[in-house]
């Protein structure tokens, strides 16, 4: 990261406090839902409110980034979530939880992540010039990888089986130290005579055929990623029989697999091209899915599971970049904020019906048709994909 520039780098170590403590609540809040309920329709719902933001807040968020300083609204969206997580803090302390009570706070800390995630990468430009985004979105995906799957899931579960309260504890400390590093960032306001409507991102977006196409498939990704990952701790816990330290030990297999991912981006699109990773990243995580339906034991599944957040973090990584490069500044909060409702707004959705799928015909059963789903997708997308990417201008 020497070649990025400082205030870059300050925002790099923001996220990755930020993603330590995420992956610690990533752990926990699951472990959490169990002990209150074993039913996997109500573990389903949890995760299912963590996402419904996405869906209900995404447009509103857009207008807001592109009417105010992103790095100010930033910190004070964590600074919201640090408080947030205090008061479940103390309700864990004073065993006052419920299902309920878990749906509301998830829905609470997902509307703020939607704020955030969106200020987070439409500010990133600002402080990278364009040759370097890929290299620039390779290291923010690390940050977010080593600390939401590779490190935080597994000190998540340690923490959880010594005390129910510490890794909610942490989280809510990661925040107040992210908004500290934030509050330091250069402020870059809109002027304030520019008008934002949050429709002009929609029809943005509707007329780019590559960028409508890459959201709409990423609404049918992340549909199946929950459909089957909603019920991932009952899958661990109750078919293969293992303990809560594993859980997260499998998570951080994943993450290693995209901390690999993160760290050869910039070479591995410079070689293949951002079409062949994209396509590839897509092919495997749709095989990838079928087999963790099957997956026999532990080793298996954590394999799988390093292989998928590989190919995650590739089409993460390019798919950002291609975003930030296409739409203009001005309007990159609102593209954004369409972008991932189309492609997040499903995930409520497929965490309900994975869930219900789950319950009715047993744990195994929703990797597969996920796996199958994701596979027709992508072939119905080639045809777009294909001569859009195929000429693309390589990056100045």
């Amino acid at each position: 990261m020497r070649n990025l520039p400082r205030a870059y780098r300050r925002l790099w170590w923001a996220t990755g406090i930020d993603s330590l403590g995420n992956g610690v609540f990533t752990a926990a809040l699951p472990l959490l839902a169990v002990t209150v309920s074993r039913d996997a329709r109500d573990v389903a719902l949890v995760s299912a409110a963590t996402y419904l933001p996405w869906l209900l807040l995404s447009l509103t968020a857009g207008s807001v980034v592109d009417r105010v300083d992103r790095t100010t609204l930033m910190w004070r969206t964590q600074t919201l979530q640090a408080l947030i997580v205090g008061v479940l803090t103390a309700l864990v302390a004073a065993e006052a939880v419920t299902v309920p009570v878990l749906v509301v706070l998830a829905f609470a800390l997902g509307s703020c992540d939607v704020f955030y995630d969106n200020a987070a990468q439409t500010t990133l430009p600002d402080f990278v010039p364009e040759s370097l985004l890929h290299q620039a979105n390779g290291s923010q995906q690390v940050a977010l990888v080593v600390g939401r799957q590779f490190v935080g899931p597994p000190l998540g579960s340690l923490l959880f089986a010594l005390a129910w309260t510490l890794p909610f504890a942490i989280d809510a400390a990661s925040f107040v130290l992210a908004a500290l590093l934030l509050a330091g960032l250069p402020k870059r306001r809109p002027a304030p005579s520019e008008r934002v409507k949050v429709l002009d991102g929609l029809r943005w977006l509707s007329k780019h055929r590559l960028l409508r196409t890459l959201a709409l498939l990423l609404g049918v990704n992340t549909f199946c990623g929950q459909f089957g990952n909603a019920t991932l701790v009952l899958f661990v816990t109750d078919v293969l029989h293992l303990g809560a330290g594993v859980f997260g030990l499998l998570l951080a297999g994943a993450a290693f697999g995209g901390i690999v991912g993160g760290l050869v981006i910039a070479r591995l699109a410079a070689r293949l091209g951002d079409l062949r990773a994209l396509l590839v990243s897509l092919a495997v995580n749709a095989a990838i899915f079928v087999g963790m339906g099957f997956s026999p034991n532990v080793f298996v599944l954590g394999g799988l599971l390093a292989v998928s957040g590989f190919v995650t973090t590739i089409w993460n990584v390019v798919t950002v970049s291609v975003r930030q490069r296409d739409v203009p500044a001005s309007l990159l909060g609102r593209v954004n904020s369409v972008y991932r409702l189309l492609g997040w707004g499903l995930m409520p959705l497929g965490a309900l019906t994975g869930g219900l799928l789950a319950h009715r015909f047993g744990l195994r059963v929703p990797y597969p048709v996920a796996g199958v789903v994701r596979g027709l997708a992508l072939l119905a997308a080639l045809p777009v994909l294909i001569p859009a990417m195929r000429d693309r201008p390589t990056p100045r």
